[in-house]
């Protein structure tokens, strides 16, 4: 020990130094460690603590320490560069004002918030942890947007809205006359509902000369067209029918419509027609199907596009006998009762007409509204009144003739419906259809009991059936006749197929001879096909019409005659 050293004490000393009775003398404590001057340190632990919420200069390229999350994703402000003028670096502007940053809010979230804000007076905070605005209300909403209203809270607010905006308005005329005007603030506060909601009176001014003019134009052409619907609706073209031949009965007393007495009875044996023998011209515009008086073919029915229906003599003179006017627009389809006194006209004007074939009376009109595509009688001698038409809208229409009311609808097809042909006995009857299928129908039962359709099946516009009722004759638009069987089964018969024709995009009919030994047909370019029955052979053609021979049809009692039509306006006799 030094000298220098102060004494050691021993520990009951020590106790009794720390009494309160003893106070000894301290000594001062010394270290022998150089001085340290923590000026610097105590800078730099501020400095670093500081720099943990301070964000990033965005000039700088390098990062000289691990930034967190929050330091990384702080938005740019301040003067943070020290030489740009407003505090971002040049690399850094996007924008005229300095740098401008994209909300990380979608704007759905954002339109809801702030039209929620708008109407309620509280939003949700953009962290989506908090709540801004009106609290009461908000509690009271459930912090419910104006987007999930729920729809009964909906319903109830509209009603109220417009109760009370309704007694409000009342309200308001009745107190203070001087808010008159829609477009001022006071009026929108008072009101509270659109200033659309309802129709305003608007003073009108005086008119100028031009809009006189046009206003007066314009009350014209509308008088007009009321009164062409009205004609339209009340009376399609007052039907009436002009008589061309001689006398309508001869010294005898019969009616010019009888058959002749020297007509044979049937057409055992027929033969392909070589010459054309006559031609009827009267209609203005193409015909679009003709039809032989039943059983004795002496008189020649014709639809004409010219919106007028034609009756010709076929035996004696070959004139126009009758024209039958009370279609506004085209003819599309004709049909002969049994006994030929009576038929069916349906026209493009929407209507069904049953005409008297001697007196050219119309006995009654039908229409559904919607276009005949074609018009049959039930071919049974009891059923004669009852009357099938083939509407536009898919649907087959069944009408008493007697009474004047639809008594069944077929409805199942997807497209137009273009024929009806009736087959086993008329018990049951097919239908064609722009739906590229047929469908078998039970007479007076609207479910179908057979559907034909194939992938390779094309619309069928034109179906016939054969004399012997086996088959039925199918023109398919794909260029070709398909022969169909009547039996239960319905079925294909993929022997018999006749082609070589071009009746693609035009509804030409298909026809057979009396004896059922030929099929005929139209043809887009004006030709009549003739083809074997058994042999599926072509057998002859005849360049009939300039146009398109849209229909053919064989003499019920003449072995060799035929009757074509065309777009033309001639019908010719071969």
């Amino acid at each position: 020990m030094g000298a220098s050293d102060p004494p050691a004490l021993v520990p009951e000393e020590a106790e009794a130094s720390s009494s309160p009775d003893s106070s000894p003398r301290r000594l001062p404590a010394k270290s022998s460690a150089p001085r340290v001057d923590d000026t610097t340190l105590a800078l730099a632990a501020a400095e670093s603590s500081r720099s943990l919420h301070r964000p990033l200069d965005p000039g700088q390229h390098a990062v000289g320490f691990n930034p967190t999350y929050d330091q990384l994703w702080t938005p740019i402000y301040g003067p943070a560069h020290p030489f740009a003028k407003d505090g971002v670096a040049q690399g850094m502007r996007n924008h005229k004002l300095g740098f401008v940053e994209d909300a990380s809010i979608q704007p759905f979230l954002f339109d809801e918030q702030y039209n929620t804000f708008h109407k309620y007076g509280y939003a949700t905070d953009p962290s989506g942890l908090s709540f801004v605005g009106d609290i009461e209300t908000l509690t009271k909403n459930q912090a419910l947007s104006v987007y999930n209203m729920p729809q009964q809270e909906q319903k109830r607010r509209r009603l109220q809205m417009k109760t009370s905006g309704g007694a409000e308005e009342a309200e308001s005329g009745a107190a203070d006359p001087e808010v008159q005007n829609p477009a001022t603030n006071e009026w929108l506060l008072k009101n509270k509902i659109s200033p659309w909601s309802g129709k305003m009176d608007v003073v009108q001014g005086e008119l100028t000369e031009e809009q006189k003019k046009y206003a007066e134009e314009y009350a014209e052409k509308k008088a007009e067209k009321e009164r062409g619907e009205g004609r339209g609706d009340k009376a399609e073209h007052a039907d009436k029918s002009t008589f061309h031949g001689k006398e309508e009965r001869d010294y005898q007393g019969r009616s010019w419509i009888a058959p002749p007495k020297d007509a044979k009875a049937k057409n055992d044996h027929c033969y392909i027609p070589k010459r054309w023998v006559h031609t009827w011209s009267g209609h203005t515009k193409g015909v679009a199907a003709i039809r032989f008086f039943p059983k004795h073919g002496h008189l020649l029915l014709s639809a004409g596009m010219d919106s007028k229906v034609k009756i010709w003599d076929v035996f004696n003179s070959g004139k126009c006998m009758r024209t039958y006017m009370g279609h506004s627009k085209a003819v599309r389809d004709i049909c002969f009762s049994n006994d030929g006194t009576k038929f069916l006209s349906a026209g493009y004007d929407k209507h069904i007409k049953y005409w008297d074939t001697e007196t050219g009376k119309v006995i009654s009109t039908f229409s559904t509204g919607k276009i005949p595509y074609v018009v049959k009688l039930n071919p049974d001698e009891d059923k004669q009144s009852i009357l099938l038409a083939g509407m536009s809208d898919k649907k087959i229409v069944q009408w008493d003739m007697n009474s004047g009311a639809i008594t069944q609808e077929y409805d199942q097809h997807l497209g137009a419906v273009n024929t009806i042909t009736f087959v086993d006995n008329n018990r049951r009857f097919v239908t064609s259809s722009d739906d590229k299928s047929l469908r078998v129908w039970e007479f007076g039962i609207p479910v179908v009991i057979k559907y034909i359709s194939e992938p390779h099946m094309h619309s069928m516009p034109s179906i016939s059936l054969h004399p012997n009722s086996n088959w039925l004759a199918a023109q398919s638009l794909d260029n070709q006749i398909l022969i169909y069987s009547t039996k239960e089964r319905f079925q294909l018969n993929k022997k018999k197929r006749f082609a070589g024709h071009i009746i693609a995009g035009y509804a030409c009919q298909v026809n057979f001879s009396p004896d059922g030994r030929f099929v005929m047909s139209g043809d887009g370019e004006g030709k009549c096909w003739f083809w074997d029955w058994k042999s599926c052979k072509v057998f002859r053609t005849l360049k009939c019409h300039e146009g398109v021979c849209i229909g053919c049809e064989w003499h019920p009692l003449e072995q060799s005659k035929v009757a074509t039509c065309g777009w033309d306006g001639m019908i010719k006799y071969w």
